[in-house]
């Protein structure tokens, strides 16, 4: 069995008691299921440890694999410079799966490593399995590294901003190579959940932040890994999670196979949510079809894709058909004269008799994937408008590639049209889920940020983030500020 135990864990630093100076017995539940994982990992006897961290290098569309024969790592930047560890990676396993990623088309590689040392994703949870090895086998350190040497070889893993599907498949790929090397693994999932569960609490609170938490704790405890593949974006955009991506993979190390679930712990008394879960194989490998959750997620995201289609507004069926249409054919629409008759019997005649700004919103897999609009109107109808729109979010957003063909079945839009903007004298004016902001200058720069985006709650983040989108310091003397309000169509 090439997968002995998967096991998703937090990373709160402060769990550390050279960090944590006593605060870390505000989650002793958290410390005692930690120990519970530690004391297993060690009775398991693993050849490698694969661990999958949010703060190992992060791409939007690119699994990274760290590279190299060796690293170490420290919790300096939390004040405890001496405490840490060095690995040894297991090199034949990140070079074979790289190559089988490859292969089978996951974007995936040792490719793109931006810090060698071992992040605190990877780090909190080695800090629990040292400790187990010096409980259950004291050796003492073997004077070669400043920091203690994990017994273990490991495989480190970032995340992506890719699918679950793709987060599945590759997770099934450390399974399958594991087993072609004859490595027995043990698969350790680092990541906190939500970081919006108490206004007390450093990132303030959010309705869905103990709503994720409860959906990753129900996944923890029945090992109904498909409620993790199927969780909204939205959702957790605005819970601020961290480790969703981590635990899909995870989830395609065990698929197919019979485990037994156990949620060990869950807390949540600094405003982060910190779950610590263990799932460990009751059958062989790929035995149980009813534990095939990619394929299952596969189907409903089909079936969801469906259903989002059928319900887009005319706005939207609008937007989406002028971006297909140039990428597909490289034709830009006229919506006077383009559309095909089903579509055009479908749209309000205020789409024609109408001029007014508007934005279109582009996302994949929860992710932004390009934002363009226009303040004020520039063309000759609001049809005309969302067309032009649609095709520049698509193809000439600055920040991102252009939309392949590929990607368009993806894509999920919103159309966002303006209303005329007004001047306000200070942020007491403003309310970041109401009103969007126009930040500017007199020498003419410019920045502007929608109203009720995820992940932004207070004018403060607002203001910040138009500002710098116009390179502006909020300090400068003459900065006008605009609001407007937007009707958003889905």
């Amino acid at each position: 069995m090439p997968v002995l135990a998967a096991f998703a864990v937090p990373h709160p630093p402060l769990i550390v008691p050279a960090v944590g100076h006593g605060r870390e017995r505000e989650i002793d539940a958290t410390i005692e299921a930690y120990r519970e994982v530690g004391r297993r990992i060690v009775e398991l006897d693993p050849d490698t440890i694969v661990v999958s961290s949010p703060h190992t290098a992060y791409y939007l569309d690119y699994l990274h694999i760290a590279p190299g024969r060796e690293a170490t790592g420290s919790f300096a930047s939390f004040g405890a410079p001496g405490e840490g560890s060095t690995v040894r990676y297991d090199t034949e396993l990140a070079s074979e799966l790289a190559q089988s990623a490859e292969a089978e088309g996951i974007p995936a590689g040792t490719s793109g490593q931006r810090e060698p040392n071992l992040d605190w994703g990877v780090l909190v949870p080695l800090h629990f399995v040292l400790r187990a090895h010096d409980e259950l086998e004291p050796q003492g350190n073997n004077g070669r590294h400043a920091l203690p040497q994990l017994p273990h070889r490991i495989v480190r893993l970032g995340i992506a901003g890719l699918s679950p599907d793709v987060n599945y498949r590759f997770g099934t790929l450390v399974r399958k190579v594991s087993e072609q090397l004859g490595r027995r693994i043990v698969y350790v999932a680092s990541g906190d959940l939500s970081h919006k569960l108490s206004e007390s609490g450093p990132y303030g609170y959010a309705p869905e932040g103990p709503e994720f938490d409860e959906l990753a704790c129900r996944a923890f405890r029945t090992g109904n890994f498909l409620e993790l593949l199927r969780a909204d974006p939205g959702l957790c955009e605005r819970a601020a999670e961290c480790g969703l991506r981590s635990f899909q993979i995870m989830a395609g190390a065990l698929d197919r196979t019979p485990v037994k679930p156990e949620l060990l712990s869950y807390e949540g008394p600094f405003g982060v949510g910190y779950g610590v879960a263990a799932f460990t194989p009751t059958g062989p490998a790929g035995s149980d079809n009813s534990r095939a959750f990619g394929e299952q997620y596969v189907a409903w995201h089909k079936a969801d894709q469906e259903r989002r289609r059928s319900a887009e507004s005319p706005w939207v069926r609008l937007a989406r058909f002028s971006l297909e249409r140039y990428v597909r054919d490289r034709k830009q629409t006229d919506p006077t004269g383009d559309l095909p008759s089903d579509l055009a019997a479908t749209l309000p005649t205020e789409l024609f008799s109408t001029r007014a700004g508007a934005f279109v919103s582009l996302k994949i897999n929860g992710q932004l994937r390009g934002c363009i609009g226009t303040i004020a109107p520039v063309r000759a109808s609001l049809a005309a408008e969302i067309c032009a729109n649609a095709v520049s979010a698509g193809c000439h957003d600055p920040r991102f590639p252009a939309v392949s063909a590929d990607e368009l079945d993806e894509l999920v839009y919103d159309v966002d049209v303006l209303s005329q903007p007004e001047r306000v004298q200070g942020p007491e004016n403003l309310d970041a889920k109401r009103y969007g902001v126009i930040v500017s200058t007199a020498d003419g720069r410019r920045g502007l940020l929608l109203p009720d985006l995820d992940g932004i709650d207070t004018v403060e983040e607002q203001l910040g983030i138009a500002a710098r989108k116009g390179g502006i310091d909020l300090e400068e003397d003459e900065v006008t500020l605009e609001r407007f309000t937007v009707t958003r169509h889905l």
